[in-house]
């Protein structure tokens, strides 16, 4: 039988003793592999056995998912980068402008404050005024848990929206120690920063947008701000340039973002039916639609209080308050009949009286307002306030 072996001389010849481990022991029939009926040579050394095979080790960490993990994500910046500001700012008041301004009038006339002494001495007692102040004051004054932010909008365009906005923003910043912020969201060549007295601005909402991160402090978040003359931060919907816009994602990315660092936050926001006015109009705590004080605008604002009601959501118009704005120092609507009309649902409802000094446009200075604006201004900011946080009277 071995010399009839061609098959393991042949594998000697090839591969050495090399190919001797490849055979079976003894009687194994073959080859390790099996190949049935071929015998194995008894005259060739057994190879020993291999040794037994150890388990790999097994790695302390899990394999990752992925063979390749994917690159992490740099984090953003805890301090924002810097934007460079424009040149010349446009829509600002510069030194020509001021300097084209006139000295600015009082908002009531000479004989206006005569006739109001007047009717303090002989009219309702000092006492009661007092007790009026007082308490708008205490509801100015209320402590907030968290931040409550308030949208001013209009149906159209001129209604005195921006300069309601204004007054609100500082009301509440004379009246409460912790921080108010007062947003521009129509960033269409808005006058905010001009009615507010900014003097230059450099970040814009949708700037702060690219940046915003929740783990960034107040004055990481102050940075970017303009800060008021009068005290407050004011943050506008663009530099002035024509054009700019800012879009719903970014709105709400920073609206969310705010409400941690400020107590009361006012917005400027677009007129009625844009996407962004009814989402801002919905989320917010406290709603203010202004409207001229024409049969139009309350024509126009009943419609709008309509839709809000078709809306169904709840407390809606409980914390609105409308504001009946009189650009004309001889109005002709019926003040009451006009609030009786747009009473709906819990609507509070408000008159601005004219005012000299607001019609003449440019930098509101609190010194300069008439007694009436002053007094229902404050009333304005504590109705909406109270609505606000649920506290209404």
């Amino acid at each position: 039988m071995a010399a009839d072996d061609w098959q393991g001389d042949l594998l000697r010849q090839l591969g050495g003793e090399a190919c001797q481990g490849a055979f079976g022991p003894p009687g194994s029939g073959g080859f390790s592999w099996g190949i049935p009926g071929i015998a194995p040579d008894p005259h060739l050394p057994v190879p020993a056995a291999p040794p037994p095979l150890l388990p790999k080790p097994i790695p302390a960490e899990p394999f990752p998912a992925e063979p390749f993990p994917a690159k992490p994500l740099p984090p953003k910046p805890r301090h924002p980068p810097a934007i460079a500001p424009p040149a010349a700012p446009a829509g600002l008041i510069d030194h020509a402008l001021v300097q084209a301004q006139r000295r600015p009038r009082s908002g009531d006339s000479a004989a206006a404050r005569a006739r109001r002494s007047l009717r303090e001495l002989t009219g309702a007692s000092p006492a009661r005024a007092v007790e009026a102040a007082t308490e708008v004051a205490r509801d100015l004054q209320q402590p907030i848990t968290t931040g409550r932010q308030i949208v001013v909008t209009s149906i159209r365009g001129g209604a005195g929206k921006t300069t309601v906005a204004a007054l609100l923003g500082r009301t509440f910043e004379h009246y409460r120690r912790d921080p108010v912020l007062t947003v521009e969201a129509d960033a269409a060549l808005g006058t905010l920063p001009i009615r507010l007295g900014a003097a230059a601005v450099r970040w814009t909402c949708a700037d702060l947008a690219q940046v915003i991160d929740p783990s960034m402090q107040l004055t990481d978040i102050t940075g970017c701000l303009a800060r008021l003359p009068d005290g407050g931060w004011l943050l506008p919907g663009s530099r002035g340039n024509v054009g700019a816009r800012l879009e719903l994602p970014q709105y709400q990315s920073v609206m969310v973002a705010l409400r941690r660092y400020f107590a009361i936050t006012v917005v400027d926001c677009p007129t009625l039916p844009g996407e962004l006015a009814r989402t801002a109009l919905a989320a917010a705590q406290g709603r203010v639609v202004v409207a001229p004080a024409t049969v139009e605008g309350v024509a126009s604002t009943r419609s709008v209080l309509d839709w809000m009601a078709g809306l169904r959501r709840a407390g809606m118009l409980a914390r609105t308050v409308v504001v009946l704005v009189s650009s004309s120092p001889h109005t002709t609507i019926d003040a009451e009949a006009a609030a009786d009309h747009l009473r709906l649902d819990g609507v509070a409802v408000l008159a601005l009286p004219y005012d000299r000094h607001l019609a003449a446009g440019g930098v509101i200075q609190a010194s300069l307002l008439a007694r009436g604006t002053r007094e229902t201004a404050a009333r304005l900011a504590a109705e909406v306030l109270n609505r606000a946080v649920g506290s209404r009277r």
